[in-house]
């Protein structure tokens, strides 16, 4: 009696186990939508400005960066700015913040356009 029960309990927890996996993976799964870098929380834009900024330390190649920097929409330089001013009310570390000026200080000596000009 006590081996039914327990292969019982078994059976049971399986089916429960084969169940809930077919439905969260399959069935109720989350969609996955696309969205642009310009619809990012302020928090989540300084990042991807200071990835950005980190690429153009390395690479040295200020073209690049500003195409990068148009996923963002308006002006590549006034989103360095907006990046430095959330950067120093969350905390950053010091050098991220230089990195970020240094960014911003390429792009001010670099012709930038604007976004209607940008492909």
């Amino acid at each position: 009696m006590r081996i039914w029960r327990l292969l019982g309990f078994l059976f049971t927890l399986a089916i429960g186990l084969g169940l809930g996996l077919y439905l969260g993976w399959g069935i109720l799964a989350a969609q996955p939508n696309d969205t642009s870098p310009d619809s990012l929380r302020a928090d989540y834009r300084a990042d991807y400005v200071l990835m950005v900024a980190e690429i153009y330390q390395h690479e040295g190649d200020p073209d690049a960066a500003i195409q990068r920097l148009a996923l963002l929409g308006e002006s590549p330089l006034r989103r360095v700015q907006e990046a430095i001013l959330t950067a120093q009310q969350l905390g950053y570390a010091r050098q991220d913040i230089e990195t970020l000026a240094r960014l911003f200080q390429a792009l001010q000596t670099h012709p930038v356009p604007t976004v209607t000009e940008m492909p």
